[in-house]
């Protein structure tokens, strides 16, 4: 596969990833939209099949969806690392794309929102106590498990370098939407669980600059923990992967 074609599948992946999961989050937030009041639970199996979702609209690519695990395909040696700046591009550009298309969807309910400077979590993340050393481990903690889950799983070893194959049927990508959902229901409560640089780090792009009415700041202060974190819990899953045993 050339990298033009991985950057459109990775791109659309992620782009219907991050509409999905914003999407979410705003139904259960805003103030006249149905799903309004869903919850901690809702959130968590919108983002795991969100997941679901977009892996399976990028499968030709591999799916990474994120460059923590794109980091961490590259560090096991799974992935040549010239390939690791089209994965990120195409993720970090689909991430804006999706989180756009979010705003846009739910634009009357934002502009009819009681509390519009509280619209930011709907975006990305934050910590429901600031503590940064500590809301950095929750995201080095979490993304390395689902990194050591993309490695260890014996269908992603079955796949080519670079490209998991989880496929589309019985559990397939929803195995992974079900490591997903385990991660925001039992790790999540910290700082919202990013687990993926692109995910965060494009949506708040896309609230800092979109015209809603009486929203708060980006907290750019805070928006380093969840690029970093996930980041170097990806690039541990890759060490931890080399440092096994090799399995039969």
């Amino acid at each position: 596969m050339t990298n033009g074609e991985v950057f459109v599948w990775e791109l659309l992946g992620t782009a219907t990833l991050i509409l999905l999961g914003v999407g979410v989050v705003a139904n259960v937030t805003l103030r006249r939209s149905l799903g309004r009041g869903g919850g901690w639970l809702l959130i968590s199996f919108g983002w795991g099949f969100a997941v679901f979702t977009g892996a399976s609209v990028s499968a030709p690519s591999g799916a990474h969806l994120n460059p923590a695990v794109t980091l961490g395909l590259a560090v096991a040696g799974r992935l040549d690392w010239d390939r690791v700046p089209v994965y990120v591009a195409a993720q970090l550009l689909g991430a804006i794309v999706g989180a756009t298309l979010g705003w846009l969807v739910y634009k009357l309910q934002f502009d009819t929102h009681d509390d519009p400077s509280g619209t930011r979590g709907i975006f990305c993340t934050a910590p429901t106590v600031p503590g940064w050393p500590w809301n950095l481990l929750t995201e080095v903690v979490a993304t390395l498990v689902l990194v050591v889950w993309i490695l260890l799983s014996p269908a992603a070893r079955a796949g080519e370098q670079g490209v998991p194959q989880f496929g589309n049927s019985a559990l397939g990508y929803a195995a992974v939407a079900f490591v997903v959902v385990a991660i925001g229901a039992s790790l999540g409560g910290p700082t919202g669980y990013a687990i993926n640089p692109a995910r965060d780090l494009g949506p708040r792009i896309v609230y800092a600059l979109a015209p809603i009415r009486g929203k708060g700041g980006a907290e750019w202060g805070y928006a380093w923990v969840p690029v970093v974190g996930p980041l170097v819990g990806g690039a541990l899953a890759g060490l931890l992967y080399l440092a096994l045993p090799t399995p039969a």
